[in-house]
């Protein structure tokens, strides 16, 4: 854990004092917190995640996702979110190109390949690493790819639930300074 000190994590000062050091992943005041979670096409993981921490967070967090580069939606991850009552179907793949300019406060890679190619994202206080096996490489029946996309869901639903935590009691702590 690192200390809230009156230095952004960016290297900007912050313009009013800090009222007591918070032990916490929190800089200043965060009304909502900015998660993006990315994946190499954006196709499935990032997806599935931007989805789950949507529906557990609320409007609680700005939650967005994209791909090293963009691919297109992955039907097998549509399906499995469905199965747990989740509508994901209206997401677009989008590379983190088209979310140039925009501040994150946590930024997630879900893959080893994107992490060694993600791009810095300039005042993200916290970032994450979730090696998720890709289930879109994953070959055989149908059958065999939904349970590789099941398992991915899952591992990413114990991930976000653990982040979806996190970023509450960082509201918590952050709505305390008010």
């Amino acid at each position: 854990m690192r200390a809230v000190t009156h230095l952004c994590w960016d290297g900007e000062e912050r313009r009013e004092g800090i009222d007591r050091t918070v032990a916490y992943r929190i800089i200043g005041r965060v009304e909502r917190p900015r998660v993006l979670f990315v994946c190499v096409h954006n196709s499935a993981r990032s997806q599935m995640a931007e989805g789950l921490l949507r529906s557990m967070a609320g409007d609680r967090v700005v939650v967005r996702s994209a791909g090293l580069e963009a691919g297109t939606l992955r039907p097998e991850a549509v399906a499995t979110m469905a199965e747990l009552g989740l509508d994901i179907s209206e997401q677009r793949s989008k590379s983190v190109e088209d979310l140039a300019g925009e501040r994150f406060d946590v930024v997630v890679t879900t893959c080893d390949e994107s992490r060694e190619a993600c791009p810095l994202f300039p005042g993200a206080f916290e970032t994450h690493h979730w090696n998720v096996a890709d289930p879109a490489a994953v070959q055989g029946d149908e059958e065999t790819r939904i349970e590789a996309f099941r398992a991915a869901r899952d591992e990413l639903w114990a991930h976000v639930a653990d982040l979806s935590r996190d970023l509450e009691r960082t509201q918590f702590v952050s709505s305390l300074k008010r």
